[in-house]
């Protein structure tokens, strides 16, 4: 299953949020550190709101943070508030016959959806708030530098450039 963009700043975000503890964070730091604009921030933060997922803080001092610790906040759980539309065909109020919801192919991708959430809600928030990040540098010319591979010949010579002999 392919979830949408927004499934993945929500979760993203409430990282971020898992990781600020008790403390507001504002929701242009959240932009600027995550690079989401700010308009899908506001909007992916009024989802999880209304999921029961965060706080909102209305203000000049105001922001945002977890509504609940992070332990209890399963990925399953963000997912279905991010993907209720995708997931449900009733969700968007569309007037699906009875006849087709019941259709062999339905109850098969629902049981197989069954099965992805159900493996998401193993897993928690503050499983990935924890996990190890890989440290990205920031290159200002969008570009990593090139690194530097050692040949075969540089391996095998001598501090003085000549070759070594090999131990017998």
């Amino acid at each position: 299953m392919r979830l949408n963009r927004s499934t993945s700043h929500a979760i993203r975000i409430l990282i971020d949020c898992a990781g600020a503890g008790d403390a507001l964070v504002k929701v242009a730091d959240l932009s600027q550190r995550l690079g989401i604009t700010m308009q899908n921030v506001f909007k992916i933060v009024h989802i999880l709101s209304r999921a029961g997922l965060v706080a909102a803080v209305r203000g000049r001092h105001g922001g945002v943070r977890l509504a609940r610790p992070a332990g209890s906040i399963r990925i399953g759980d963000i997912v279905r508030a991010m993907e209720s539309k995708a997931l449900s065909p009733r969700a968007e109020g569309v007037a699906v016959p009875d006849h087709a919801l019941s259709a062999g192919v339905n109850r098969v991708l629902d049981s197989a959806l069954e099965a992805f959430t159900a493996i998401l809600d193993r897993h928690t928030l503050a499983e990935l708030a924890s996990a190890p990040r890989r440290a990205k540098r920031f290159h200002p010319r969008g570009k990593a530098p090139r690194q530097k591979h050692r040949s075969i010949a540089a391996l095998t010579t001598g501090v003085s450039g000549e070759a070594r002999k090999p131990a017998r």
